[in-house]
């Protein structure tokens, strides 16, 4: 008999799969990159916020996501074209995207990238990326978990679960939900705060992002739990539409 997680994956399979453009906001602890760059330069590890859990599945321990920090600021359609121009080169599977980092009061630009599947080919990417015409800053000693605030342009593929409330097609434990105005990154701070402290669901990690399409803007935050159900982010949404109405 199937267990009703199995229902869902297979559901999920059946459900229409959209495509969005968007950016979500997070607060990490990054740690630098010290070996397998390119000499000199700025490269950043984000971790996997559920790193510890996900790792018990797993003996390979891949980068989660890497940021090649830039010179100078990079359009998101350059670095889209570099990735596609890369991919097909090298037959790779990297996921580009436009990201900014903010440590303390400095503001760093960078190449956001997911899908490098060891760290010792980390150079390697980073070294098709200068090919490609991109200048890297230079390096900047950062202690291992940093506390840091990252803003990257993405794609969102994302399927309708019910209204208001949404689930990756590739990682059942990433859900997002809509919220009905924007908040800024303290008001979110500080909501989420006393939310966490004040639920019955546990361990899970929350971003806030916002989504482009036809009719506009729509905020939304990004909820992320180990076999995390669609009640546990409806008790989650109410919790901010209480606060935020």
């Amino acid at each position: 008999m199937k267990t009703q997680l199995q229902n869902n994956q297979s559901n999920i399979i059946f459900m229409k799969i959209r495509e969005l453009i968007g950016k979500i906001t997070l607060q990490e602890n990054i740690s630098p990159i010290e070996r397998n760059k390119v000499s000199g330069t700025f490269v950043i590890h984000i971790p996997n916020p559920l790193a510890s859990y996900y790792s018990r599945f797993t003996e390979v321990n891949r980068p989660n996501s890497i940021v090649l920090v830039t010179k100078n600021p990079v359009s998101f359609e350059i670095i889209l074209r570099a990735t596609k121009t890369i991919n097909d080169k090298y037959e790779l599977n990297l996921d580009g995207a436009k990201c900014e980092v903010v440590i303390g009061r400095n503001k760093y630009s960078g190449i956001r990238i997911m899908g490098i599947d060891r760290y010792t080919n980390i150079d390697k990417v980073q070294t098709a990326y200068r090919d490609a015409g991109f200048e890297f800053h230079k390096n900047i000693k950062l202690s291992k978990g940093t506390d840091a605030i990252i803003r990257v342009n993405k794609f969102f593929n994302i399927v309708d679960v019910e209204e208001g409330i949404y689930q990756s097609p590739h990682n059942k434990d990433r859900y997002y939900f809509e919220v009905p105005r924007y908040m800024n990154w303290e008001e979110f701070r500080d909501i989420t705060f006393d939310i966490k402290n004040n639920i019955s669901v546990t361990n899970y990690d929350i971003a806030k992002g916002i989504l482009y399409n036809k009719d506009g803007i729509t905020d939304v935050l990004r909820v992320l739990k180990p076999n995390m159900t669609v009640d546990m982010v409806r008790e989650i949404r109410e919790k901010y539409l209480d606060r935020l109405s």
